[in-house]
């Protein structure tokens, strides 16, 4: 896996995310359930070849991060891995998330009420998008991984972690690694609870970053997974 350092790229804040996704989705129509298939292989693979976990839990939010651990959670029980999936708010998933969890309930990997041990722990809670400290079933299963011995790979940012300032909530996940996506964000830089940083492809294109006035080095040219170094 190729490297890069973190300081010469640059870091996105919450706003400059926001607008990326609106960018791609709106003005380029490259949709939501692209950019979640992207991540959630790119998750997959590197839980593969950083961890090599025989089981994995996956611990999924209603939006679009819980989507793309969804996404994971599909391609790591096509590559053999025993998959359970924990839902935090099951009633409340949105469109592309739930059509993620409907391939996985006609699959057979099996949705849990409660978390199972496991090799490996996915986080995909809670993304950009927290407001304030993680709350209900979230906080619970934050607690809970964080009470587990085997390692936590948090899909974009650890959840609680507010991705802007780096500030933990109470709750917030300790990660062993992390994969962000696109570019790193301003908060994952310094911050406790994110381990070893990766960055994901997630398909965009040049353009979305000219017209945001941001300088960015063409990343992907070799992998479309990087691991980013202090």
């Amino acid at each position: 896996m190729h490297s890069v350092s973190r300081r010469k790229l640059p870091a996105l804040t919450t706003e400059q995310m926001r607008e990326v996704d609106r960018v791609m989705v709106e003005d380029l129509h490259i949709e939501l359930v692209q950019m979640m298939e992207n991540a959630g292989r790119s998750l997959a693979e590197l839980a593969i070849d950083r961890f090599s976990p025989e089981s994995v839990t996956v611990l999924a939010g209603p939006g679009g991060n819980g989507g793309g651990g969804l996404v994971g959670a599909r391609h790591l029980a096509n590559r053999g891995c025993q998959v359970q999936v924990v839902l935090s708010a099951p009633g409340r998933l949105t469109p592309v998330p739930a059509h993620q969890a409907d391939i996985l309930g006609r699959m057979g990997v099996h949705i849990a009420e409660r978390p199972p041990p496991a090799d490996l722990v996915i986080d995909a809670l809670i993304g950009y998008s927290l407001l304030g400290d993680p709350a209900g079933a979230a906080a619970e299963l934050i607690a809970w991984a964080n009470d587990q011995p085997a390692p936590v790979l948090a899909l974009d940012t650890p959840s609680g972690l507010d991705l802007t300032t780096g500030a933990p909530g109470n709750p917030a996940i300790r990660a062993t690694a992390t994969l962000t996506l696109a570019l790193p964000k301003a908060g994952l830089l310094d911050a406790p609870g994110v381990g070893e940083l990766y960055l994901a492809d997630i398909s965009v294109p040049s353009l979305v970053y000219e017209r945001m006035g941001i300088p960015v080095p063409g990343l992907f040219r070799q992998s479309t997974l990087l691991r980013l170094t202090p």
